[in-house]
């Protein structure tokens, strides 16, 4: 079968013109038909003209004031009174035509109308309703066409937007990373080989497997819980550091990379030697098609000083992530006080 979409995607402007005479062309074939029971003579083709005249008038009104400014602005009792009048008066107007005026025209043939009231009424009718038909219908192609394009642009950039702020997510979790392996190095822990391995499980994940629109909860979970694993390496036992889940679908879709950042900026900002008593509780719920995301941590006198100490790379990216992918249907509150720092991040209505 032919695809006749490659020809159709190069016609890249609405032009009446084009439209017009297609379908003109068609309207006279139609006529002329109808109109000529043998062989079509010179007056048949004269006649069909000049009666086709007499209806593009009337059509030409209709598709190109009443349409666009009563029928597409929803004025409808309006658009059919006026359409009534239109079709009638251009029916009595083409009797007029054809009773005393294309004589004049064309002095050299015998004109009459053959047409009786009810059936020009009818002849009028067939052709604006058709045509307006035909018109809505070539409206809504073009319509849906440019939306589809305007769509199909806007998705493109929504991903180049996406791809940047990951690429700006992965350097930042790359070089806070590498200052933990580095902090163990310097203090010749052990650890050290085990963080290595665990980091390059994390990246393997972050480079791969985050490299799509959507991710199960499940493995979203996993990518924190093994990076939690790969900071409490760098931190003293007494450091209180608590996950809790409750999790009805595992399968639940997930923007990938998006909690990350909030526990980054809890171990960057909350967990630090030379703080006594700091703490990182974090909470996951999800429920139906809810999710919730909760965590908080110790805040140091000098974090609270700064009012910039918690707006970094890493909340920013999340702000712009949760606007481009769940616009209408997230929530993120941020709260300080003396001694904490809070984020809560709410998934609502989200549809797998």
């Amino acid at each position: 079968m032919i695809n006749l979409n490659p020809y159709f995607l190069k016609l890249n402007h609405h032009s009446p013109i084009v439209f017009n005479s297609i379908l003109w062309v068609l309207g006279y074939a139609i006529l002329l038909f109808s109109f000529t029971l043998h062989t079509p003579t010179t007056i048949d083709y004269i006649y069909t003209g000049s009666f086709l005249v007499t209806i593009i008038i009337p059509v030409t009104i209709n598709m190109y004031i009443l349409i666009p400014y009563f029928l597409k602005q929803e004025r409808y009792a309006l658009y059919i009174l006026l359409f009534i009048v239109n079709l009638l008066l251009f029916t009595q107007l083409n009797t007029w035509f054809f009773s005393h005026f294309i004589d004049y025209i064309f002095p050299d043939y015998y004109f009459i109308s053959y047409h009786s009231n009810t059936k020009l009424i009818s002849i009028f009718s067939i052709f604006l309703i058709s045509t307006t038909l035909i018109k809505l219908s070539e409206d809504w192609f073009y319509f849906n066409r440019n939306e589809n394009r305007e769509l199909k642009q806007r998705n493109q950039q929504i991903q180049s937007q996406l791809a940047s702020l990951r690429s700006q997510i992965n350097p930042h979790f790359l070089f806070n990373s590498l200052n933990v392996i580095y902090a163990l190095a310097i203090e010749n822990k052990d650890h050290t080989k085990d963080a290595i391995v665990q980091l390059s499980d994390i990246l393997r994940y972050i480079i791969y497997d985050a490299n799509t629109e959507k991710i199960s909860l499940k493995d979203e979970l996993a990518l924190l819980k093994k990076y939690i694993a790969f900071q409490k390496l760098r931190q003293h036992e007494s450091q209180n550091i608590t996950f809790e889940e409750d999790v009805q679908d595992e399968d639940f879709s997930i923007y990938p990379m998006l909690l990350l950042p909030l526990i980054e900026n809890s171990f960057k900002h909350g967990i630090k030697g030379d703080i006594e008593n700091t703490f990182i509780n974090i909470s996951i719920k999800q429920h139906n098609k809810n999710f919730q995301f909760y965590i908080e941590n110790n805040a140091s006198k000098d974090s609270v000083n700064n009012n910039h100490t918690y707006s970094g790379l890493g909340l920013d990216n999340i702000k712009k992530n949760l606007e481009i992918v769940y616009p209408e249907t997230h929530t993120l509150d941020i709260q300080k006080t003396e001694d904490k720092f809070i984020v809560t991040l709410k998934l609502f209505g989200h549809e797998d």
